[in-house]
C-alpha cells in the first residue's frame, strides 16, 4: 500500500448529524464548552438543534461540526475534533463549506475567542481571514452563557470575539 493510499483510506467519513447522535453531541459539548449553548455575536444556539456533520475514523467518532443559515452566509457554530492531527477538523469545515456553496451562499463565518490560538492558527491555515475583532464581546456573552471562564486556554484573559471568514464562490 502507498503512503497516498494509506492516507485515503485513513481519511475521516463525514456524514450529516443523526438523531443517534445526539446523545454523543450533548457529552461532547458539555465536556469541552460547559453545555449545548454557544454563543456567538450576542446569538444564543442550542448546538444540537441547528444542522451538523459528524466525522467517523476507524469506525468511531472522531469530531462534529454545526453550523447556521442566515440569509445568503453560512455561520460555523462548532467545531470539534475529538482525534487531533489526523484530518478530522478539515473533513468537517470542508463538508460545511461544500454544504454552504451548494445551497449557494457567498460567505462562511465563524467567531472564536482571543484565547483561542490553535484554532485561530488552524482557520487561517484553512484559507479563513479574520475580518472583525469584536472588542469586549464575550463579557456580552456572559449574560447568555454565565459558565463561560474569565480565563481561557494558556492562562490568557477572555475578552473577545475575533471573527474569520472564508468567501464561497469559486
Amino acid at each position: 500500500m502507498t503512503s497516498l493510499d494509506h492516507a485515503k483510506q485513513h481519511r475521516p467519513a463525514v456524514r450529516p448529524v443523526a438523531p443517534d447522535d445526539l446523545a454523543w453531541l450533548r457529552e461532547v459539548f458539555t465536556e469541552r464548552w460547559g453545555g449545548v449553548i454557544s454563543v456567538s455575536r450576542g446569538v444564543a444556539h442550542d448546538t444540537t438543534a441547528i444542522p451538523g456533520f459528524v466525522a467517523h475514523l476507524d469506525g468511531d467518532r472522531a469530531g462534529v461540526a454545526t453550523y447556521r443559515v442566515d440569509g445568503p452566509e453560512c455561520e460555523l457554530v462548532t467545531l470539534d475534533s475529538v482525534r487531533e492531527g489526523v484530518g478530522v477538523g478539515t473533513a468537517l469545515v470542508d463538508a460545511v463549506a461544500e454544504a454552504a456553496r451548494a445551497a449557494g451562499l457567498v460567505r462562511l463565518w465563524l467567531v472564536t475567542t482571543n484565547d483561542n490560538l490553535r484554532a485561530l492558527r488552524f482557520y487561517q491555515r484553512y484559507g479563513f481571514d479574520l475580518v472583525a475583532v469584536h472588542r469586549d464581546a464575550v463579557a456580552r456573552s456572559r449574560a447568555l452563557k454565565p459558565s463561560i471562564p474569565e480565563t481561557g486556554l494558556d492562562g490568557i484573559p477572555i475578552r473577545h470575539e475575533l471573527e474569520l471568514e472564508l468567501p464561497l464562490h469559486r
